[in-house]
Parts: C-alpha cells; structure tokens; sequence
C-alpha cells in the first residue's frame, strides 16, 4: 500500500511513511469491508461517514508535519485512523467526533491497540478545545463552508492547519500561524463528507478565514479530486 498508493504519488516524509507502514488499517474498519481495507479508496464506517483513502491520510500528515514533541488537535475522528497515524508522530493527539456512536467505537479500537497517547472526545469540533489550547497542529477530515473562526484562535504561533474547505467545490488548505496572521495555502481539490453542527450554521459576516488572513498563496500537488473522510 505505501508503495504503490503513496510513495509513489509523490510522499516522501520517511515518518509519515513508516507510520503509514505501522497502523494497521484494517483494525480501524467494519468488518464487512475489512477485505478491502487497503485498497486505494475511501470505505464506508457507519452513521453516513467513510474513512479516508490512505492516500489522502499521508497527504493531509505530512502537511501537518507533526513534530514528536507536538499537541495537536484533530477534528473529526471517525474511525479513529488518522489520530492512530499521528500518534505516533506527535506528542499527544486530541482529536474530537460528533456521532457518539464513532467516537465510542474509535476510542475503543485506539486503546485496544495501544494508542494511549490520544484522547478522544465526543462533540462539536468547530469550537475546538479552547482549554487545551493552544496546538502545534489541527487537521480537519470533515468540510466546513468557511475556515472555523475558533480552530484558527487555537492554533499556536508556528502552527499549521491542515483542512478541507468548501461545499460541492471543495479544495484542500494549509494554514500557518505567524507573528503577523496567517498564511493560507490551496494544496488540491478534495471531496469530504461536510462537517456537521454548529459548522451548518451560516456565520456572522466577518467570520473565519476572511477576516485572519494576511497573506494568501497557491501550491499545486494533484490533479484528480479525492473522496475522503
């Protein structure tokens, strides 16, 4: 799978890639799919949500770059799959899920295999986790309409947001905190399932993204949009 699927498409991080080798896909999907765990496409997981294509996993982490001694955020657990990869690449890893139900299974499956550096929360991610706050990194797996106001408050100084952004056209971003604002990035052009909760709620003008930015930029890496959770 990391040969084909990702080394060869261009990821080249030799952590993000051993922890692609490490995590066992497979512990993290239905069993009635388990077959196909490996394959180079998304996979259903229950309540309407997938887990992504490994492909996009290894992408959306090594523009994360979590460093070993990182706090980082996700939102959007799901299957738990992605806070397994990143566990072993940062120093501890809060990620949040808004179906109870793929929260329970997650934590599950992650403490069952040893992965005891992620903490798992169920609720609405687009508030974030001003408590914890601030993290070295946040990566998003489920699409807002517009950047979350508060996820971009929480991020420190130096820090970096991976994230999908959009509704039928979505793109992939990369955000990075400076001392001046922040810098924004375009990577690709993504599907994802639309983040849920207070993220449907039209925000107050002036919200998000727009009113943060200081500078944006265009960076290119794929062509072919990819169906990820």
């Amino acid at each position: 799978m990391v040969e084909s699927q990702i080394e060869s498409r261009g990821v080249s991080n030799p952590r993000v890639l051993e922890a692609m080798r490490t995590v066992a896909r497979h512990l993290f999907v239905p069993e009635s799919v388990r077959a196909m765990a490996y394959a180079d496409h998304p996979l259903p997981i229950g309540e309407g949500q997938t887990i992504s294509q490994p492909y996009i996993v290894a992408v959306m982490t090594e523009l994360l770059d979590p460093q070993p001694e990182d706090k980082v955020l996700e939102v959007g657990t799901g299957s738990g799959y992605q806070a397994a990869v990143l566990s072993g690449l940062a120093r501890h890893v809060y990620t949040i899920e808004i179906v109870p139900s793929l929260a329970q299974r997650a934590e599950k499956t992650l403490q069952a295999n040893g992965y005891d550096n992620v903490t798992v929360i169920t609720g609405d991610g687009y508030r974030g986790l001003p408590d914890v706050a601030p993290f070295d990194g946040i990566i998003v797996t489920a699409a807002p309409d517009e950047v979350p106001g508060p996820l971009l408050e929480q991020l420190a100084i130096g820090g970096r947001m991976v994230i999908p952004v959009g509704t039928i056209d979505q793109e992939l971003r990369v955000i990075e905190r400076t001392e001046k604002g922040f810098e924004t990035k375009s990577v690709l052009p993504v599907r994802f399932v639309p983040m849920t909760g207070e993220a449907r709620k039209k925000p107050p003008k002036g919200s998000g993204l727009d009113s943060h930015t200081s500078r944006s930029g265009l960076l290119v890496v794929a062509e072919a949009s990819l169906e990820s959770r």
